[in-house]
């Protein structure tokens, strides 16, 4: 998948964010990587950051439940 700009790594993020919270989830180190984002040319990463063993359980959860769909 390409990325167009490296601004719309922000609104992927955010994206991402609003979605995982509509199940309940908050990744709190998600962001866009500041390496990559600063970098002259895309694509920019988005950093999932680190999570607790509970909060990763939920997303395997959502993730198996929405590919069974």
């Amino acid at each position: 998948m390409n990325d167009p700009a490296p601004h719309d790594a922000h609104d992927c993020v955010e994206q991402l964010r609003t979605a995982l919270a509509a199940l309940g989830i908050t990744l709190p180190s998600l962001g866009v990587d500041p390496l990559t984002f600063a970098g002259s040319s895309p694509p920019s990463l988005v950093a999932l950051g680190n999570c607790n063993t509970a909060t990763a359980r939920e997303l395997a959860a959502a993730l198996q439940k929405a590919a069974a769909q």
